[in-house]
């Protein structure tokens, strides 16, 4: 009887030695996200057709509430689901979920981004007639994996958080029942898998090198594997890697994306732009500067090959566009994503070669937010003209600032921004935070091969802004009234324009604010 005690004894106390109680603050972001998505699913049950509506006024306000529970979490110093050391404290290198400032500025550009996306569907729902339950269900199931991914801190999160991404915009870009949409779900869908797979090989490889799946842990199990195991580790890396490099649309990763952009509803591929790239790119983050240190110089010089590549692409195919090809303006923004995807990955590229000065982690983040900002106000206009141009060319908005001049001037703000000229000086800023980082790493044939990019890409920045501002087309015959009075924009449209074009004035006008995100932004 004392032998079963004694036993009964030992496994309560290693018991108590792996759980902790867990901190709801901490997690309350992607918590309220994900809890709102089940109440939504419920609701759609009771609520009548002719109220549907309220169901997405209810996830833009599950959203804000997501985003307020950041607040008590701005200091960047709280942990959860932690394993106890031997002393009884806790370390973070031992912790599943660390909401520091890294992960706290990825949050904010996912739930965000996601709050934004709300605004942008609640029209667009209602004129495609998309399944409104399952429409705001999905949205929030993937903004909750959205925010949490870049507070993970195992492997095994990192890959539940990213799936939980991925398996709900699938359905998403497929909802639009038509041919262009389920081709494009398909090809969306099939990829990713592939991606997935691979990713999860490497997974594999990692733990049985590094023997555990804690990020940090791993960084030191890898460095005191044996050296028959290197070339295991070095393989599980590299295909750890893909699974991000496709959520990022890093060249040769990137075919889906301009056909699933232009077959999925509008506010869908703005979403997939902002907020699915932000979680790939986070997870890059996590993944190398956290676990695969042993092999920065391998992964560094992988990223900024897949930086320079994917830059060059994306601006490559961007300057192909027809002005007159349905769907111009979303395959152009879509190329346009693929070469900011390049610009993102150079600080990581740079974290990988012993960056000195400012924190490589740091202008990723600071980069990314002022993308955020100015690509959803993009795609916020995009979708405005598209309600009366259905094909939504290029050719669609000559002459916009004479029939919208608020909207015309929110777009060109938007795409300064993006090419990185004046009066965007947000984007100016983020560009030469990322240049600074390539330079301290010692890349300067990184920073030439942006600098060129950065040239190539004002081309067709500035000449889809001049088309804005071009003498409008000579109306149709009997379409005079039409013309005079565009079509009302409905509300929660027009506040995602003025919300974002606000946000890029005023980080324009205060680049400092960017600043102190290059300065927070760190592990």
């Amino acid at each position: 009887m004392t032998e079963t005690l004694s036993l009964t004894d030992l496994a309560v106390s290693h018991a108590g030695a792996l759980i902790q109680s867990v901190d709801w603050t901490a997690i309350a972001p992607p918590l309220v996200a994900a809890v709102a998505a089940l109440a939504v699913l419920v609701a759609d049950l009771f609520v009548p057709a002719r109220r549907k509506q309220l169901l997405g006024w209810g996830t833009v306000a599950a959203l804000a509430l997501a985003l307020l529970a950041l607040v008590p979490l701005r200091h960047g110093d709280r942990a959860t689901f932690c394993l106890k050391t031997v002393a009884g404290t806790t370390d973070n290198a031992g912790c599943s979920y660390v909401a520091d400032h890294f992960a706290l500025v990825f949050q904010l550009i996912a739930l965000g981004g996601a709050l934004l996306t709300a605004l942008l569907s609640l029209h667009t729902v209602d004129e495609e007639r998309l399944p409104g339950g399952e429409y705001w269900f999905l949205l929030l199931s993937s903004a909750a994996g959205a925010a949490l991914l870049p507070a993970s801190r195992d492997l095994a999160t990192l890959v539940v958080a990213l799936e939980t991404v991925s398996l709900p915009a699938f359905a998403l870009v497929g909802l639009r029942r038509d041919r262009l949409g389920g081709e494009a779900a398909l090809k969306f869908f099939l990829s990713s898998v592939t991606a997935t797979a691979v990713m999860l090989l490497g997974v594999g490889f990692l733990y049985a090198a590094g023997g555990t799946l804690h990020l940090t842990a791993l960084a030191d199990g890898l460095d005191r594997a044996p050296a028959q195991l290197r070339h295991l580790a070095e393989a599980g890396a590299a295909l750890t890697l893909v699974g991000f490099a496709f959520k990022v649309a890093a060249v040769p990763f990137h075919f889906w994306l301009p056909d699933t952009y232009t077959g999925a509803p509008v506010p869908v591929a703005a979403y997939l732009s902002v907020v699915s790239k932000a979680a790939g790119l986070a997870g890059i983050a996590l993944v190398t500067t956290l676990a695969l240190r042993p092999y920065a110089p391998t992964w560094g010089l992988l990223l900024a090959v897949l930086a320079a590549a994917t830059m060059t692409a994306g601006n490559t195919a961007a300057l192909r566009q027809r002005p007159d090809a349905p769907r111009g303006a979303v395959r152009l923004l879509a190329w346009s994503s693929v070469a900011q995807a390049g610009y993102l990955l150079v600080p990581l590229a740079a974290a990988g070669y012993g960056h000195s000065g400012s924190s490589p982690l740091g202008a990723t983040a600071a980069y990314a937010l002022v993308y955020a900002v100015v690509n959803l106000g993009a795609f916020a206009v995009v979708a405005a003209v598209g309600r009366t141009a259905p094909g939504n060319r290029l050719d669609d908005y000559r002459g916009l600032f004479s029939r919208r001049p608020g909207a015309a001037l929110a777009l060109a703000f938007a795409l300064l921004c993006l090419a990185g000229l004046p009066p965007g000086v947000v984007g100016v800023f983020a560009k030469v935070v990322v240049f600074r980082a390539a330079i301290d790493g010692g890349l300067g044939w990184l920073a030439v091969v942006m600098a060129a990019n950065v040239v190539v890409a004002l081309y067709y920045y500035l000449a889809w802004t001049a088309r804005l501002f071009a003498p409008a087309p000579a109306p149709e015959a009997g379409a005079e009234g039409a013309a005079a009075r565009p079509p009302r924009t409905p509300a929660p449209l027009a506040a995602a324009v003025a919300l974002t074009a606000a946000a890029a004035v005023v980080l324009s006008a205060a680049p400092q604010l960017v600043l102190r995100v290059v300065d927070a932004a760190l592990f």
